[in-house]
Parts: structure tokens; C-alpha cells; sequence
């Protein structure tokens, strides 16, 4: 058909800290098989890499994540997930450039772990949710208490989520691109 442009591309990053569920959400949510680039864990990072709250955790993700949602025939959402450790931080703003948004990540029990993310997303102008991954001895903590404790701006979202259940992952990536498309008509009001 003339004029028929095909479905509009958006890319979305999922950033947070080592272990929280990044590439738990890719691969809950990619309809296609995701583009994993995670390797072994090896005695190399023992001291670097604090595995202690995810004592089971064995890979690690060194490049990226890489998944694929079709929403209809009008919208696609490409998920790049970031690797969480500070050594790989210089791919950020690659997979972060032209994204719509991001997903910020969090596991309560290390909540330091974040705020690297949180401050990326920030600096940049780049609207985010942060979501609060569904760990252990972490349901006590208010959605209000999560975002005074990460000093977010008043209009950061924060949800709770379960990396693994495509419902939920889902769900947060709505809670997503309402909020860009909410801070995108903000500022062509201005």
C-alpha cells in the first residue's frame, strides 16, 4: 500500500547492576531466541564479581542482550539488555543510543547496585522505570520507600516485577513507554 511505512522500530535498554535479571527479562519476554552473550564465570572474577546474594548464578553477560517483541502490526520493541559489571560499562552509550527509554533494574538486597544505572539514565535525559525485580526478603519495602531511598525525580515509576513471568515483564515495559510518551509530550508543551 502507498504509504504504508511498516511498524515503527522502538528500542528500549534493561540496565541494573550484576545478577539482578536482565537477561532473565530478555529471555521471558523475546519472541524470537534472544541474542545472549553470556559466558562462564571463572576464578578470575572471584573478588571482582560479588555473587553472594546469587550464589547460583554461573554466566555472566559480557556484550549484550538482545530480544525481539512484536506488539501489533504498528509497533516492534527491541530489548538490549546491558551488562551489569562496571568493566563493561563503556558499551552503554552504544546500546543506549536512539533508545525510547529504559528499564532500570533492582534487587533490594544490593540496592547500591543500581545507582550507577539510575545516574546514566539521568545525566542523559533518558526516561526510565525502575523496577524492582521480585527477590527474597524484599517484599517489605513500599514503592515509596524505593524511590525517597533511590532520590528519583517525582515522575520515575517505580514497579514491582518478576523477571522471569512474561506478564509481568510485560507490564513494566507499558509502564515504560507511557512515561517516555508522557516526558516527550512535556517537553513539546514546553
Amino acid at each position: 500500500m502507498p504509504g504504508d511505512q511498516g511498524p515503527i522500530p522502538l528500542k528500549i535498554v534493561v540496565a541494573g547492576g550484576f545478577g539482578v535479571g536482565k537477561t532473565t527479562l530478555v529471555r521471558a519476554l523475546s519472541e524470537i531466541p534472544p541474542l545472549l552473550t553470556e559466558e562462564s564465570m571463572t576464578t578470575a572474577s572471584i573478588g571482582i564479581d560479588d555473587v553472594s546474594a546469587v550464589p547460583d548464578k554461573r554466566t555472566t553477560t559480557v556484550a549484550m542482550d538482545f530480544g525481539r517483541i512484536t506488539v501489533d502490526d504498528a509497533l516492534i520493541l527491541y530489548l538490549f539488555g546491558t551488562p551489569g559489571q562496571d568493566r563493561f560499562w563503556f558499551m552503554w552509550d552504544e546500546l543506549a543510543r536512539g533508545s525510547v527509554g529504559a528499564v532500570v533494574l533492582v534487587d533490594l538486597r544490593r540496592v547500591d547496585d543500581c545507582f550507577a544505572a539510575v545516574d546514566y539514565f539521568e545525566n542523559r535525559g533518558v526516561p526510565f522505570v525502575v523496577a524492582v525485580n521480585g527477590f527474597p526478603r524484599t517484599e517489605t519495602f513500599s514503592r515509596e520507600a524505593v524511590h525517597d531511598a533511590l532520590a528519583l525525580a517525582a515522575d520515575t515509576p517505580v514497579v514491582r516485577m518478576d523477571a522471569r513471568d512474561p506478564g509481568s515483564c510485560l507490564a513494566t515495559l507499558v509502564t515504560l513507554v507511557e512515561h517516555a510518551l508522557e516526558r516527550s509530550r512535556a517537553v513539546a508543551g514546553r
